[in-house]
């Protein structure tokens, strides 16, 4: 049985880094990195990151498996975000959580590892009184949230950056 656990602000850079090894795996090579090879927008993100993973009240949480043979390295990670919208006939009461940076290490793959992170990443989701959750589905994730009960969604998705 693989053990998942909230991530906490000391995860906040190997949260990092599992989040570039899901973004390299959806966008490969377009990311920048400094001279030591860290991507360069790691430096930024990294206090945000744990202010957030340090606020267990709040609307973000990170769910992480250590890694089994690298100490202080973690295996797998599954993030998510509640918003808040105007309540409608499939979730009245407005609450949506959204999946998403769900990724794991090559090395640590096919061994339940995100499954599990998922899946308390769901409960925390169900206790904080979500109707509803979302997520952008790979074609490598897409068997493993099928069977968790997620179905295609029929609704177009527009993105503006600032």
């Amino acid at each position: 049985m693989v053990l998942a656990r909230r991530a906490l602000p000391e995860d906040a850079r190997e949260v990092l880094r599992l989040r570039q090894v899901m973004l390299d795996a959806v966008h490969p090579g377009r990311t920048p990195t400094d001279p030591g090879g860290t991507p360069e927008w790691h430096a930024g993100a990294l206090e945000p990151l744990r202010r957030r993973l340090a606020d267990e009240d709040g609307d973000f949480a990170a769910f992480v498996v250590d890694h089994p043979e690298r100490p202080g390295a973690l295996a797998s990670l599954a993030v998510g975000q509640i918003g808040y919208r105007i309540g409608g006939p499939d979730n009245p009461g407005g609450l949506d959580g959204y999946v998403f940076s769900v990724a794991t290490d090559t090395d640590a793959r096919h061994r339940g590892c995100s499954r599990a992170c998922v899946e308390l990443l769901l409960s925390w989701f169900r206790e904080q009184g979500c109707g509803r959750v979302g997520l952008t589905a790979s074609t490598d994730g897409e068997p493993l949230y099928t069977s968790l009960g997620f179905v295609p969604h029929p609704y177009p998705s527009m993105r503006l950056v600032f």
